[in-house]
């Protein structure tokens, strides 16, 4: 039986670029917690951001943030996954000195930014809608560094190899969208977050349900027993997937009439 649902949000519960779910979403969620089944957003974003999306039910929920960086249930925070200070201290170096390239610094409670275009604050800010602190020095950012982020609006794909050779043996750093390569911790990522939740929760992985779409989706779908791939799925997530959908709904409701 199923007692554990994670979902991706971007690509996955969000398609064709929305930042805001579905009319019937958190219905067919309330439904399933009715059923006694929890239900985990786990995304690259931060956690504000993710309460804003689900806010009917964004109390009752289990959430997996940053790409698994954080961790939390019902409100209490599980588990943080810290970054070497020195390493990401270099890794906004070298994104500040790329042209095109912005940064985001993921703190618990905010997203510090330090723009060099206007146009990228109003689309984290007011798109997006993440809780931002702009700065005038991000390299004097205090709060504990988990996730740096690079965001290149001409696309990640054609400059994901150059930054995975230059820091991959101290970060992990995966595609997370099209515009969007994240560096977290070495060995962070949200199967690993997902872990902790079912290791708190007493939930074990054949009894959890996972969807996804992108490379950053690879070990959370890698660690449940029904691993669902988007139709549009990267070529590589779809072909280890047993199961595909179109849309994340429909596979709820379908669910749900099953119970």
């Amino acid at each position: 039986m199923i007692k554990l649902i994670a979902s991706d949000l971007d690509g996955t519960l969000l398609q064709n670029g929305s930042q805001k779910l579905n009319d019937e979403t958190c219905g067919l969620i309330e439904k399933l917690m009715e059923k006694g089944i929890i239900f985990v957003p786990a995304s690259g974003r931060q956690y504000a951001n993710l309460q804003r999306l689900f806010a009917p039910i964004a109390d009752r929920l289990g959430y997996i943030c940053e790409n698994g960086c954080l961790s939390f249930f019902q409100g209490e925070l599980l588990h943080k996954d810290v970054m070497d200070r020195a390493t990401g201290q270099e890794l906004l170096h070298a994104i500040w000195e790329t042209e095109g390239a912005e940064i985001l610094l993921s703190g618990v409670n905010t997203s510090y930014l330090m723009p060099k275009e206007e146009s990228y604050l109003h689309r984290i800010r007011d798109i997006v809608k993440n809780n931002v602190t702009v700065v005038d020095d991000i390299f004097a950012v205090e709060e504990e560094y988990f996730k740096i982020s690079i965001y290149q609006k001409t696309g990640v794909d054609a400059i994901s190899s150059y930054w995975e050779e230059r820091f991959g043996d101290r970060v992990q750093a995966v595609v997370s969208g099209l515009e969007w390569l994240d560096f977290t911790p070495k060995g962070v990522h949200k199967g690993r977050a997902l872990k902790v939740l079912q290791e708190h929760l007493g939930i074990a992985p054949d009894e959890c349900m996972a969807f996804g779409d992108n490379y950053n989706d690879r070990e959370l779908l890698e660690s449940v027993g029904f691993p669902v791939a988007m139709d549009n799925a990267k070529p590589e997530i779809y072909a280890m997937c047993p199961y595909h959908t179109a849309q994340v709904e429909q596979s709820l409701k379908e669910l749900i009439s099953r119970i």
